[in-house]
């Protein structure tokens, strides 16, 4: 029976998901892919009966990336209100519960396909990031419920439960005598649709105070030409650091096992409704994978644990791993991988019995792929320059080692004329396309980022225009202390005397009591309450998701006292926009 799972997301944790639930289905002899949605013809939906839909939300309530294509479509006008009538259908959502549009992406397209007909199997789920147990708290019940309900309607039966457990995807071959230079990045296919370039790293420079606790690094690529807009994002696929590298390679050396740096493999898919991912498509030295592709500092997740019990013959340590795999065993796994962020590879150091008997299917297996990274370019097109503005992630937990973030400490290690495979996409704020509109912009932080794009492509455009009226661009930027971490401030700072920027800046920590963006807000409502009311400004907001998005859209609400609603309205019009990180 042809079961087809389909997923979008801008991370890997959509696709882990719906290859766990594509080898559950394995047991009860269901046959159909897994795929993103880009990569399903959206219009033989119609001909299918029986899918599952994994969705994560991005940015501020938006669909992600892979996704959109195919959600335009199923909003089409013509499309009949019967056109789903023969789809059985579940949809689980991935979201997390910080973000004021929870799990938008999901409810809209659950809601979407019972407008079109389709009959849901099970109600949707709603999976929250932020929950002790992570997406499991809400993905594993449901995924029982989703099978209980699918033997009553369909009367099949799981042939093995465990079964699901030994669904391999690839099969590996070990090519003798031949020899790949693993330095040859060229090799390695851009595993994403949009066509990578090469960006030549100009400067690195570090922004911040060398006293101050957080490194944050100005990158300055040479543009080749490209085309970007304000707002827009630069993607990048990093890479481990050598020190990994030699770390996990001597692991494999104390270990003795069969295979080592140079060993080259060609993969291959065990299924036909499981794709080969592009960078499969050549045979890869296992250093290259270890470099490239394999993320090294990746939190495992149950699957792991389920692939080293496969083989290991101590009792003690497979009773424990399997344990991992449970649902009663999720606060154990909690407790051991999420709160001290500890990584694949330092559980495999601690389960000495079961990697002594990995192999190199499982070894292939076992590891995530590095993700890209998404950075809001901070230069506009005119500028000629393609500048990123990164903080460097490097923070400690019970374990003795520093926790260093992949992406940003590789971006630090760039030296200047090195060049790397990036590319740039559309971003999801929407600037108004009247030069004349006002922007209110809150950037606490690395959050200034996308605004000096858009002050920098302002300051072309209002050049020609009268100059007699107040700044149609204010900022309010937010950091520590004046003279620490400051970002950006001779441009800020050069902008505000000639005239184009209102700049409000809060340094929290310059006075003895703490002043953030949201009290500079209020304080200057009489001005807000002119843009907003009477000019129909655009207010948007950028940075971490924690605290700051509520406070800052509270400050607005006392602005235009206590008018909710007409915040909300802005939301929906695009007037009000967030887009923050966690």
């Amino acid at each position: 029976m042809r079961l087809l799972i389909l997923y979008g997301s801008q991370t890997g944790t959509a696709q882990d998901v719906a290859e766990q639930l594509w080898r559950s289905s394995k047991s009860y002899g269901f046959e159909g892919p897994v795929l993103p949605m880009d990569d399903y013809p959206v219009h033989k939906l119609v001909e299918e009966s029986l899918v599952l839909f994994v969705v994560a939300t991005t940015g501020d309530g938006d669909e992600p990336e892979n996704m959109r294509n195919f959600w335009k479509f199923l909003l089409r006008r013509s499309l009949p209100t019967n056109s789903l009538e023969n789809l059985q259908y579940a949809c689980l959502g991935l979201g997390d519960s910080s973000y004021a549009k929870f799990n938008y992406a999901a409810k809209k397209l659950n809601k979407r396909l019972q407008q079109l007909g389709g009959k849901q199997i099970i109600p949707l789920g709603l999976c929250d990031d932020q929950h002790d147990h992570g997406f499991g708290a809400v993905s594993l019940p449901w995924m029982d419920q989703l099978w209980q309900e699918m033997e009553k309607r369909l009367g099949i039966r799981a042939d093995c439960r465990e079964a699901s457990g030994k669904v391999f995807k690839w099969q590996c071959k070990v090519l003798n005598n031949t020899t790949i230079d693993y330095k040859d990045n060229d090799h390695i296919q851009w595993p994403h649709k949009d066509e990578a370039q090469k960006f030549t790293l100009l400067a690195n420079e570090r922004t911040t105070d060398p006293k101050h606790f957080q490194d944050v690094r100005l990158l300055q690529f040479e543009s080749n030409n490209e085309r970007w807009f304000p707002g827009d994002i630069f993607q990048v696929q990093p890479h481990n650091s050598e020190q990994q590298v030699d770390e996990f390679f001597s692991w494999v050396q104390e270990h003795q096992l069969d295979f080592g740096p140079d060993t080259v493999v060609e993969v291959t898919s065990n299924f036909v409704d499981m794709p080969l991912p592009k960078c499969f498509s050549k045979p890869l030295s296992l250093r290259q994978m270890a470099t490239y592709l394999w993320d090294l500092s990746h939190r495992p997740r149950q699957r792991a644990f389920e692939l080293l019990a496969l083989q290991c013959e101590d009792e003690l340590e497979k009773e424990k791993l399997m344990e991992f795999t449970t649902t009663e065993g999720l606060d154990s796994l909690i407790s051991y991988i999420n709160r001290p962020r500890r990584t694949i590879l330092e559980v495999l150091q601690d389960f000495r019995q079961a990697s002594s008997k990995l192999t190199l299917n499982v070894l292939i297996e076992l590891f995530s792929f590095i993700q890209p990274r998404s950075f809001s370019i901070a230069s506009c097109m005119d500028s000629s320059k393609l500048d990123l503005l990164v903080a460097v992630v490097e923070y400690k937990t019970k374990l003795s080692k520093p926790r260093l973030g992949l992406c940003s400490n590789w971006l630090k290690s760039l030296v200047v004329g090195k060049q790397i495979f990036g590319c740039i996409k559309m971003g999801t704020m929407k600037l108004p396309k009247d030069a004349e509109t006002p922007i209110i912009m809150v950037g606490p932080g690395t959050g200034v980022a996308p605004f000096r794009s858009v002050i920098q492509s302002r300051h072309y455009q209002l050049k020609e225009l009268p100059n007699k009226r107040d700044p149609l661009l204010v900022l309010y930027f937010g950091c520590r202390n004046k003279n620490k971490d400051y970002h950006f401030q001779h441009d800020l700072e050069f902008w505000s005397k000639e005239g184009i920027l209102s700049l409000h800046c809060a340094f929290s920590r310059d006075q003895e009591s703490k002043i953030y963006v949201q009290h500079l807000i209020e304080k200057n409502a009489e001005q807000l309450q002119h843009f907003i009311l009477e000019q129909r400004a655009v207010i948007l907001v950028a940075g971490s998701s924690k605290n700051m998005p509520k406070s800052v859209k509270e400050a607005f609400i006392k602005v235009l006292n206590g008018q909710e609603d007409l915040i909300e309205q802005m939301i929906k019009q695009k007037r009000y926009q967030e887009e923050t990180w966690s």
